[in-house]
C-alpha cells in the first residue's frame, strides 16, 4: 500500500524532470549547435506533432510556405527535415543521394516486414542483392510478354463486366472495379494465383498499408512504446501473424508444385524466389535467401503495385469527369489513333501522346506517395544546413506538384496541356515532377506501373462514355483524399456509363 502510494508522485516527479531536461536540451542545442533549417517552435515532449493534422502533406506544404523549402520540425524526439522545392529535392535525392539512401526505422515496418526487410530495408548489401533480383527477374525484359498476356486477359474480364453494367444502365462503383482489376493483375504476377482462391489478401494488404502509413507516437517517443496507446502494435502483430500464415501456405504450394512454363521458367516472382532459396549461395547471389526474405519481398511488391496503380487510375477518372474538355480531347485522340472498331492494345500506347500528358498531369497532382521518407547514414551539411544522423527526411511530393512557383497560378488545375512541348518526364531526373522518387531508392516498378495505368485508363475512356450519377455536376464531385503510404480518395467514385464503340467489339468480349 505504501509503495503504491509513493509510486504516483514519484512518476510525476520523474516525468516533470524529463520534460524540463528535454526542453532545455533542445533549446540549448538549437542555440549553440550548427546552423539548422528554420522551422516552427516546438512544444516540450511532442515537438511539432500537433501541426501535422489528418492530412500531413497539406499541412507541411502550408508550413513550408512560411519557413522555406528546407524546413526543420521535431516530431517527438525525432529531428525531421521537410523538403518542398525541386532544388532542395535534388540536393537530398541526387547530390547527397548516397547519404540519404536509408529508410527511417519504424515499429510498423519491424512487425509487418520481418524486421524492416523488403522495401523497408536499409541501404546495404542485402537491399542491393534483392534489388538486382527484382530488376533481373520481375521487371526485366524476359517477363514483359508474360505480363502483356496477363494484363490483356484480366482487363478483358473487367471490360466484360462493365459492358454488362452499361446494358443495365445502373450506377457502377468504379473504385471497386479498379481495385479488383489491379488486385488480380498483381496477385497473378507475383503469386501466380487469382484473388478468388484461398489466398485472398485484399483486406490484409489494405490494413498493412494503413498501419504502415499511420502516425505512430511510439516511433517519435520510444518510451511510450510499451504502452501501445494507439493500439498499433497489437494491430500490427495480428496482421503480421495472419499474413505470415498465408505466405507460408503459398510458399509450400510452390515448393510442392512449382508454377513454371514449358521452358522451365517461373511464371511468377515468388516461384523464382523459392527456387533461389533452395540453391546454394554462389558468387552472383551475395546472400542466402530465407523464407522471411521471400515474405517481406512479396509483401513489399504487392503493397507497392496494387494500391498505387488502382489509386492513380481512380484519380485520373475523377479528374476526367470533372473536366469534360480533357475527357473529350482524350477520346478524340483514341478515336483517331485506334478507331471505333477495336479495343486499345499495348502497342498503341506509344502513339497516344495526349494520354501521356493526362497521366503526367495526374501524377503531378496525385503522386504515387505524397511523402518520400529517407534517413541520413551520417551527419551531413546540405544547402548550408546541418542534418544530424538521427534525423528523418520527408520529401513532400504533394508540395512539389502543387507549387505556384513551379506550375504558375493554375497549379491546382488539371491541365494536361502544360506539358506540351516540355522536356519534363517522370523518370526521376526532373525534380519538379518525381512521382516515383529518384536516385538509388527510386521505384523499381515504375515502367511496369506506367504501362498498366496507361493501358487501363485508355481502355476505360475509349470503350465507354462516363457520367456522374443523379445529375451530379462535375464541381460537386468529392475530391478529398485520405492519408497513408498512398493518398486514395476518401469516398468511392460512382459513375454511369454507356457504350461508345461498335457493338461487335463488346460482343467479342
Amino acid at each position: 500500500m505504501f509503495s503504491s502510494t509513493l509510486a504516483i508522485p514519484a512518476f510525476l516527479l520523474l516525468t516533470f524532470i524529463y520534460v524540463i531536461a528535454i526542453f532545455f536540451h533542445y533549446n540549448n542545442h538549437r542555440k549553440y549547435a550548427h546552423k539548422r533549417p528554420p522551422g516552427p517552435p516546438a512544444l516540450p515532449i511532442i515537438g511539432n506533432i500537433h501541426l501535422l493534422g489528418t492530412l500531413p502533406h497539406r499541412n507541411l506544404q502550408s508550413l513550408a510556405n512560411k519557413y522555406g523549402p528546407i524546413m526543420s520540425l521535431r516530431l517527438g524526439h525525432v529531428p525531421t527535415v521537410v523538403v518542398s522545392s525541386p532544388e532542395a529535392a535534388e540536393l537530398f535525392l541526387k547530390t547527397h543521394d548516397h547519404v540519404f539512401a536509408d529508410r527511417p526505422h519504424t515499429q510498423a515496418s519491424d512487425y509487418l516486414f520481418y524486421g524492416s526487410k523488403g522495401g523497408f530495408s536499409q541501404y546495404d548489401s542485402y537491399w542491393r542483392n534483392m534489388k538486382k533480383l527484382s530488376l533481373q527477374h520481375l521487371f526485366g525484359a524476359p517477363n514483359q510478354e508474360l505480363f502483356v498476356r496477363l494484363r490483356r486477359e484480366e482487363l478483358k474480364m473487367v471490360m466484360k463486366s462493365l459492358d454488362n453494367a452499361a446494358k443495365m444502365g445502373g450506377v457502377v462503383d468504379i473504385s471497386e472495379k479498379l481495385h479488383g482489376l489491379f488486385e488480380d493483375i498483381v496477385y497473378k504476377m507475383i503469386l501466380g494465383r487469382n484473388k478468388d482462391d484461398q489466398f485472398d489478401l485484399k483486406g490484409l494488404i489494405s490494413e498493412t498499408l494503413r498501419l504502415a502509413g499511420a502516425f505512430n507516437i511510439a516511433d517519435v517517443l520510444p518510451w511510450l512504446g510499451a504502452f501501445d496507446l494507439q493500439g498499433l502494435k497489437q494491430s500490427c502483430t495480428k496482421i503480421s501473424r495472419e499474413l505470415d500464415q498465408l505466405f507460408e501456405k503459398i510458399i509450400k504450394k510452390h515448393e510442392e508444385a512449382p508454377n513454371t512454363q514449358k521452358d522451365g521458367k517461373h511464371q511468377d516472382f515468388i516461384g523464382l524466389l523459392v527456387s533461389l532459396m533452395h540453391q546454394p549461395k554462389d558468387d552472383e547471389q551475395n546472400c542466402q535467401i530465407t523464407r522471411d526474405d521471400i515474405k517481406a519481398t512479396i509483401l513489399s511488391l504487392i503493397s507497392a503495385a496494387y494500391e498505387t496503380s488502382a489509386v492513380s487510375v481512380e484519380w485520373a477518372m475523377s479528374e476526367l469527369l470533372r473536366n469534360p474538355r480533357v475527357m473529350k480531347n482524350l477520346q478524340n485522340e483514341l478515336e483517331t489513333v485506334i478507331g471505333m472498331n477495336r479495343m486499345v492494345e499495348e502497342t498503341d500506347l506509344s502513339n497516344l501522346n495526349y494520354l501521356n500528358l493526362v497521366v503526367m498531369e495526374n501524377l503531378r497532382l496525385y503522386p504515387v506517395a505524397p511523402l518520400i521518407p529517407r534517413a541520413p547514414a551520417k551527419d551531413v551539411t546540405v544547402g548550408g544546413y546541418y542534418i544530424e544522423k538521427k534525423s528523418r527526411i520527408l520529401v513532400n511530393l504533394w508540395a512539389l506538384g502543387r507549387s505556384p512557383q513551379i506550375w504558375s497560378d493554375n497549379a491546382d488545375m488539371f491541365y494536361p496541356e502544360r506539358f506540351l512541348n516540355s522536356d519534363i518526364d517522370v523518370q526521376g531526373h526532373d525534380f519538379q515532377l518525381i512521382p516515383f522518387g529518384s536516385g538509388r531508392r527510386k521505384c523499381l516498378g515504375m515502367q511496369l506501373g506506367l504501362t498498366t495505368v496507361k493501358l487501363v485508363l485508355a481502355q476505360l475512356v475509349h470503350c465507354f462514355n462516363w457520367e456522374l450519377p443523379l445529375e451530379m455536376k462535375p464541381d460537386d464531385l468529392d475530391m478529398t483524399e485520405s492519408f497513408g503510404l498512398t493518398i486514395p480518395r476518401s469516398t468511392h467514385l460512382s459513375v454511369v456509363l454507356t457504350h461508345r464503340l461498335s457493338y461487335k467489339v463488346y460482343d467479342e468480349l
